[in-house]
């Protein structure tokens, strides 16, 4: 559900020196461009349920403490078209109130207004899961989304 809408409202990206990383409900997306022509031999990473390293041509792009724990087992990395590495994280808390503020602890942090639009979509993805029925893909919202969003859980049905 989450790629659909994904495909419809867009991403909102951290940007960063080697890249750019983003975040969805469930997982977190890393993007790291390298140069051209570079080889899987080239890559070493390393993907722990609590940490990171990436190094590429020997060198350390980062590596450190993730901001929240992940499912390691299910963390994957690609290299598409000799450019660019594409690392895909899932996260152990999936709620919309799981937004991470930085890739790693203290580095990689996600400025006020990049952060604040990350935690709108993680509220709108949580209601298009809740309202399958409606697309909530180019909604805006204003008001309390922080954490999650509102809580309507004790409202009746």
């Amino acid at each position: 559900m989450s790629a659909h809408f994904e495909e419809r409202s867009g991403v909102v990206p951290c940007k960063t020196p080697w890249g750019s990383w983003y975040q969805t409900m469930e997982e977190v997306f890393i993007e790291v461009n390298v140069p051209h022509g570079t080889s899987g031999k080239e890559v070493k990473c390393h993907l722990g349920s609590r940490d990171i390293e990436l190094h590429v041509k020997g060198e350390e792009v980062f590596k450190g403490k993730l901001f929240d724990t992940t499912m390691s087992d299910e963390a994957t990395w690609t290299l598409e078209d000799k450019c660019l590495i594409r690392i895909i994280l899932m996260k152990t808390n999936r709620e919309a109130g799981n937004c991470w503020a930085s890739l790693l602890e203290g580095e990689y942090c996600a400025n006020a207004w990049v952060q604040d639009q990350m935690q709108r979509k993680l509220t709108l993805e949580r209601f298009q899961r809740e309202n399958p029925g409606f697309d909530f893909s180019g909604a805006e919202i204003s008001g309390n989304f922080a954490g999650g969003g509102p809580d309507f859980s004790s409202l009746q049905k």
